[in-house]
């Protein structure tokens, strides 16, 4: 769903493959702030003689939790450089080491960023969705209700970071105004209630605005539009300024950088397909009005 982090949910280790075209597929690396924190947390720890269960029991986090900061795959909240203090000593290495945190990526799931990254300078972007509202068009009421759905529920200081890089995340579609932004919808994304009316009409009003936008095409797929080429779940499909067009699909728990050239094209066969099979932008305009005026 665009790395919930739900376009990235959780993050999984990186993958093993061959150099050459599976860099396009490889996990990113961490940045160098997380690394050098855990690298500073890790250190404090075998200081003080603590193993990692010992010093997750003492800052109250997951022995995993405590592992995904060391190797600097996690960002830490503001609760676990605290605890870590006192675990340690309350030397104010942690504290010092936490304000030079880069926050920019926080919130992104691992196998998310580097797809991310290519969006920032992407050319393109296309993208269909059959399960939520793409990230790019989420009202903040429901990018929340949809974080505080995910499982292993959040502390509140993780949905805040997920929730501000959803929307640092949309900004790029107002700074890149030349970019081409096309989004094809399942009507019945847009029926899935959350929260009350009021909510309701707030998804429906910021989707409209967002997608009124020039460089924005947003089409629905009405629900009497039987089936489909691009069945097989959600996928974002995106060209490169050197012209390289890649694939992106996200499933439970994890998410597929496409490079494979011949892939790709299979892709962009099938969302031109259903581009063609969907409701024209005014419709789906005129559909979108239509649900929110039954609210």
């Amino acid at each position: 769903m665009d790395g919930v982090e739900v376009e990235g949910a959780t993050g999984v280790g990186a993958r093993t493959v061959p150099a050459g075209e599976g860099d396009w597929e490889r996990e990113p690396h961490p940045s160098d702030s997380l690394r050098t924190f855990g690298a500073v947390v890790q250190a404090l720890r075998e200081h003080a003689g603590l193993s990692r269960t010992e010093f997750a029991t003492l800052v109250r986090f997951s022995k995993h939790t405590v592992a995904s900061v060391e190797l600097g795959r996690r960002m830490p909240d503001e609760a676990f450089v605290e605890r870590g203090e006192e675990a340690t000593g309350n030397t104010g290495a942690l504290r010092r080491s936490a304000r030079h945190l880069t926050r920019g990526e926080a919130g992104l799931a691992a196998w998310f960023r580097r797809w991310a990254r290519l969006e920032r300078e992407a050319v393109s972007l296309c993208t269909y969705e059959c399960r939520l509202v793409p990230g790019l068009l989420q009202s903040e009421g429901y990018a929340r209700a949809v974080f505080e759905g995910t499982i292993p529920l959040r502390t509140d200081g993780e949905l805040e970071a997920l929730l501000a890089a959803r929307m640092e995340r949309q900004a790029m579609m107002r700074e890149r105004p030349r970019v081409p932004f096309s989004f094809i919808v399942e009507e019945h994304v847009f029926r899935r209630r959350f929260g009350d009316e009021q909510a309701m009409r707030g998804l429906l009003d910021y989707v409209l605005e967002r997608s009124a936008a020039r460089n924005v095409t947003l089409q629905v797929v009405p629900l009497e539009g039987g089936l489909h080429p691009c069945l097989d779940g959600p996928v974002q499909l995106l060209e490169t300024p050197e012209g390289r067009r890649l694939g992106y699909s996200e499933g439970q728990e994890t998410g597929r950088l496409i490079s494979d050239a011949k892939q790709v094209s299979v892709l962009c066969q099938r969302y031109e397909t259903l581009r063609s099979q969907a409701l024209g932008p005014m419709e789906s305009r005129d559909l979108l009005e239509r649900l929110r005026g039954e609210l």
